[in-house]
């Protein structure tokens, strides 16, 4: 996107990406201009959104409890094995968890504020309205939707039903009226059409038929890329698969899942009040939307652990509530500082020891370590046999041209093209491909792990200087 200079319709390797929209690649492009172009770049926008979210959540928290419930909930969000996985990955999850959070919070102060005035008028009094406040949660609400769209598509509009169903359980359809549906969804509207109608007009409607056809309705009703249920019998078993999953994705925090389910059921059956609730029960709000994250993916047939990372702050906030308090109200000290210090020592440990120990095995990356002197800037180069996205990742950040997709045939006549490049083959082909292999071409073997198709691979770099 960077060399084509066109940051509306992205590209990878050349080609059209046309999976999700571009706003995690913006952040990318943002990123690469800072720090050049590395996997460090294109990974460092993630970590940002997360801890963004996290601060998101400490204003929350705040806002619903006490300046320890939102640092108790950041905190819990921060050191989830689901997120300290993808906080450093380099895909859009974590802007689309950003915005779909801001969008939550500022939705429950939109009803909290509706609640509190008709509690007003309803003992005569006049409620206190601040209009710029409220205009600004409104603003912020929508803005966030749209932005949620931006970076992965309409699942970002999932606070929109978390709203409705909140309305709708109250049954006072007088909470909806700060939100001003018509006038805020044409707003959000508006703002994704400044880029999506040019992005349209660019690939000719191909962006809504892959982008909305394939990688939203498609995954919805089908098994994409082996992620899910091949038949209706293992769709049917696969429906608890994130009610299991979230004991993995939320560790070492799910081991307090059990104990906040009975606190939240012993509160329902005894129906205690909660002051600080404003009208609109935070517990119930909050309950609401992780609910509507995890139906909704439970009924999606393509299913990955990370889908229902999006109810991660919601499920902090309401953990971090209920812990605090029993805590406060025991009068004696929470186990809380000790699991936080030991996750996050761990998780340190495993950052710090892990990815060098782990990277030995991926092939792409030590071919790049090993060649990486003898790269140039204007090299050309292909593959035969492995076409991983890692490839791309790693060269590209010495060379300028692209990856071409070869076979055996056409490998040899591009390495005996004019120029500085270099292919990748799989090693007992060298021999084959180039059976006198010339001085001018070096060779730099390796054996590793191809994990997405999950065998081991031996492969060799024939490189060219000139």
């Amino acid at each position: 996107m960077i060399q084509r200079a066109d940051y509306v319709v992205p590209y990878f390797n050349n080609q059209l990406r046309l999976d999700k929209p571009p706003l995690a690649y913006w952040a990318q492009v943002a990123s690469y201009r800072i720090f050049g172009e590395s996997d460090f770049s294109a990974r460092f926008p993630s970590a940002v959104a997360a801890a963004l979210t996290a601060l998101v959540i400490v204003g929350w928290g705040y806002r619903v409890g006490a300046a320890t419930v939102g640092w108790w909930a950041a905190i819990i969000f921060t050191l989830s094995l689901q997120t300290f996985v993808h906080a450093k990955a380099a895909v859009a999850d974590m802007w689309l968890v950003l915005f779909m959070t801001l969008a939550h919070w500022t939705g429950y102060e939109l009803l909290a504020r509706s609640s509190a005035t008709a509690a007003h008028a309803s003992h005569g009094t006049k409620a206190v309205v601040v209009p710029n406040h409220r205009t600004r949660w409104w603003l912020v609400f929508y803005l966030s939707l749209a932005l949620g769209f931006l970076a992965k598509g309409p699942i970002a509009w999932i606070p929109l039903l978390t709203v409705g169903a909140a309305i709708f359980h109250t049954r006072d359809w007088q909470l909806g009226r700060n939100f001003k549906f018509l006038r805020g969804i044409l707003l959000m509207l508006a703002v994704v059409a400044i880029w999506g109608i040019p992005a349209l007009i660019q690939t000719h409607g191909e962006f809504f038929a892959i982008g909305i056809g394939r990688h939203v309705i498609g995954r919805s009703l089908a098994t994409m890329e082996g992620h899910g249920a091949s038949s209706f019998g293992m769709y049917l078993l696969l429906l608890p698969f994130y009610f299991v999953t979230i004991f993995v994705g939320f560790f070492p925090w799910s081991i307090k899942l059990p104990w906040l389910i009975r606190q939240l059921w012993g509160q329902k059956k005894t129906r205690i009040a909660d002051s600080g609730d404003r009208g609109i029960k935070i517990d119930n709000y909050l309950l609401t939307g992780i609910a509507m994250i995890f139906v909704i993916f439970t009924l999606v047939s393509t299913k990955l652990p990370h889908y229902t990372l999006p109810a991660f702050p919601l499920l902090s906030l309401l953990l971090a509530r209920h812990w605090q308090r029993t805590a406060t109200v025991k009068n004696h000290g929470s186990s809380f500082p000790t699991i936080a210090i030991s996750a996050a020592c761990v998780w340190v440990a495993i950052a710090l020891v892990v990815p060098p120990f782990v990277a030995r095995f991926f092939p792409a990356y030590q071919l790049f370590r090993e060649s990486r002197a003898h790269l140039q800037t204007r090299m050309q180069f292909g593959s035969v046999e492995f076409e991983e996205p890692s490839v791309v990742w790693y060269f590209r950040s010495r060379v300028q041209g692209f990856l071409t997709r070869l076979n055996k045939k056409t490998a040899v006549d591009f390495m005996s093209k004019p120029g500085p490049r270099f292919v990748i083959v799989p090693t007992p082909l060298v021999q084959t491909l180039f059976p006198n292999r010339p001085q001018t071409l070096r060779y730099f073997p390796t054996h590793g792990f191809n994990i997405p198709k999950g065998k081991q691979v031996d492969l060799a770099l024939v490189l060219k200087s000139e």
